[in-house]
């Protein structure tokens, strides 16, 4: 029986320092609205410069596509790796092991084989040398379906790409 540990915290203490952060923000800005508006104003471009918003689509509005490529690429980015992460729903890692015959890609942490521990020497030495006899047997017994099924007669006159020869000899 596997000891049962706790979930990890982590989660609940980024939450909360998140939220606290987004708290002491609201609370700066309600406190020194007119320095914070003023700054925003500023930065943003939407103090009447030289007319009405000039200041924000020169500066600030003009970034807009900028920030929809910057989405885009990291969509992107996100996609691609979310391809090769592993399949277990909720894992973040790479999944570099095959299960299900190729069908799914795993961590160490949720491959079967490995129980939760990263594969040792041993174990990937005997798990290739079950692989390799796997294969070996699947061979075996697909050369023997096909001496059962292919006369000896045929097994003469089909030419293999060795056997081609020359027009006239």
């Amino acid at each position: 029986m596997q000891d049962q540990s706790p979930p990890p915290r982590w989660p609940l203490i980024a939450a909360a320092s998140l939220t606290l952060l987004i708290v002491a923000g609201i609370l700066a800005w309600v406190l020194d609205a007119r320095d914070v508006n003023h700054w925003l104003g500023i930065h943003t471009g939407t103090l009447n410069e030289s007319g009405p918003y000039y200041g924000f689509w020169s500066g600030f509005g003009s970034d807009i596509a900028e920030f929809g490529i910057l989405g885009a690429i990291a969509t992107g980015i996100y996609q691609l790796i979310k391809k090769y992460n592993c399949h277990e729903p909720g894992c973040w890692r790479v999944g570099t092991h095959q299960a299900a015959g190729g069908q799914f890609l795993l961590c160490y942490r949720h491959h079967p084989d490995f129980h939760g521990v990263k594969p040792t020497h041993d174990l990937i030495v005997r798990m290739h040398r079950q692989q390799a006899e796997q294969q070996a047997a699947v061979r075996e017994k697909l050369h023997e379906i096909h001496e059962r099924l292919v006369p000896a007669s045929e097994k003469e006159t089909v030419a293999t790409p060795g056997d081609a020869r020359k027009p006239g000899d």
